[in-house]
């Protein structure tokens, strides 16, 4: 087993993964990615898997607790954007953003939250602006990201008193990725940098028990709301 604590980041694709990832290494924890698409970067253990096959989560978490011992932050950072006007949206959508956003951080709560329960630590959760705003073209997203949140308040007020500190992250804004590049026209001085997520989620996940901070919103300066 490892001696360093383990960090769990479902989710771990380029981008904001990897960044979680470099910024938990960096912090001293063994770090584990999963993730859908194996990523290019061989600095990380990672696990590839589809995080809404249960069975699939289920085996994957428990060989790697076995291995490891329970993680003391788990971040679920995975996500499915559809953009469609509703009549075009098809319940596939629906269904896709759903198993995506909401039944993955089931299943991972599921495997992670009671091993946790012995030695505490942080599960910490990908939200958006969506979380608290549908808006136009955005309803199979918007629906999959209100339910993410009411979730994760579910989950904070069950096992805070049982010494895990869950919280909801709000990314208001682009992320600064390859792929955010090519779908919009935006500058990347008003784009949300990787590495800035990461320190902030760190500093969340890593809050006195006196002052645990259950949402927190980022956004860019520029970002209006």
């Amino acid at each position: 087993m490892t001696q360093k604590p383990l960090a769990l980041i479902a989710g771990a694709g380029p981008g904001l993964g990897t960044a979680l990832m470099q910024r938990c290494a960096d912090g001293g924890y063994h770090v584990i990615g999963l993730c859908r698409t194996l990523n290019d970067d061989a600095r990380f253990e990672q696990h590839q898997l589809d995080l809404s096959d249960a069975n699939a989560v289920d085996q994957t978490i428990a060989g790697i607790i076995k291995n490891h011992n329970a993680p003391k932050l788990v971040v679920h950072n995975t996500s499915a954007l559809v953009i469609k006007p509703f009549l075009e949206t098809s319940i596939d959508d629906f269904e896709q953003c759903w198993g995506s956003i909401v039944k993955s951080a089931i299943l991972v709560a599921q495997a992670v939250l009671g091993p946790m329960q012995t030695s505490g630590g942080s599960f910490i959760v990908s939200g958006a602006t969506a979380s608290q705003r549908g808006g136009a073209k955005f309803a199979a997203f918007a629906s999959a990201k209100f339910a993410l949140r009411g979730l994760t308040q579910s989950l904070a007020r069950e096992f805070q008193p049982k010494g895990i500190h869950v919280a909801h992250v709000i990314l208001d804004g682009l992320i600064d990725t390859a792929r955010s590049r090519s779908l919009h026209v935006a500058s990347p001085d008003t784009m949300m940098k990787t590495s800035d997520i990461a320190e902030a989620f760190w500093q969340c996940a890593h809050q006195p028990a006196s002052t645990w901070t259950h949402e927190l919103d980022l956004r860019p300066a520029s970002e209006r709301f």
